[in-house]
């Protein structure tokens, strides 16, 4: 599936519903290729502008889907094309990806999560859906190379064989350890997703889905947990409006004085 990348705040974009996010699983599956499908929110934004190891990362992914709101907003305000739809974040799209895993007979691999969580979420998709294939491993080791638990990583890999490898040990962590690793890993396609089991697990909250369809799914998880979230949602912000401020008055300009491309 052909599918055309923006800029946004200096970082590539893809404009993907979950449907078409589907889709592109079920090619590389198809295909028995590898793809990594990434996303963005205003988190991966801001360790973007500031880490070259997450730009690093960010060139290898062949898609990179919208997970947040706010970047919908802002590529309407730049005459991107986006829409809500294109809005996917994990606590909405695991369930979808999850039904059809278990249709399509796809292995899933979670790496991520405190040890007993992984499994806790395990144990509630298989409520909904008995005939999913899926197997966890924990994300709590040393990002040393010397640590033994990568060796066991890898080698549950090849011996696992998954279709989709989820990778959930937020970021940049999980990022990294995908660039550092992408040539030992052999899967169809691997997904960073953050604190995807632990919502799904309740061992952290989801947020009221009406609430991210506003852009303000944010706000409640500042509420519920303010300690380890204040930075992300009260300073790192600040840095993204003032790249959204320089891009917007560049577009801006253009656009007033007929400068934009093909104009």
């Amino acid at each position: 599936m052909k599918n055309i990348s923006y800029r946004l705040l200096g970082v590539k974009i893809n404009l993907l519903s979950m449907d078409q996010l589907n889709s592109l699983v079920e090619e590389a599956v198809e295909s028995n290729t590898k793809r990594i499908i990434a996303n963005h929110n205003l988190n991966s934004l801001y360790i973007y502008h500031h880490d070259s190891e997450m730009r690093d990362f960010y060139k290898i992914a062949d898609y990179v889907h919208i997970d947040g709101m706010p970047l919908i907003f802002m590529g309407k305000l730049l005459d991107i094309p986006c829409k809500k739809l294109h809005r996917v974040t994990y606590a909405d799209w695991v369930w979808s990806l999850m039904s059809e895993a278990a249709d399509k007979k796809w292995r899933i691999l979670y790496l991520g999560s405190k040890p007993g969580v992984a499994e806790k979420g395990v144990s509630n998709l298989k409520k909904e859906y008995p005939d999913i294939e899926i197997n966890t491993l924990h994300g709590y080791f040393s990002n040393n190379d010397d640590d033994p638990y990568h060796e066991v990583i890898l080698n549950k890999i090849v011996s696992y064989q998954p279709h989709i490898l989820m990778v959930g040990m937020g970021m940049p962590r999980q990022e990294n350890w995908i660039l550092n690793n992408i040539d030992k890993i052999k899967t169809n396609v691997i997904l960073p997703c953050g604190a995807c089991m632990d919502y799904v697990a309740g061992a952290t909250k989801t947020p009221p889905r009406w609430m991210g369809q506003v852009g303000l799914e944010w706000l409640y998880r500042l509420i519920t947990e303010p300690r380890r979230l204040g930075k992300r949602y009260l300073v790192e912000p600040w840095f993204i409006a003032l790249v959204f401020f320089k891009e917007y008055s560049t577009h801006f300009i253009n656009k007033t004085f007929g400068l934009e491309k093909g104009a």
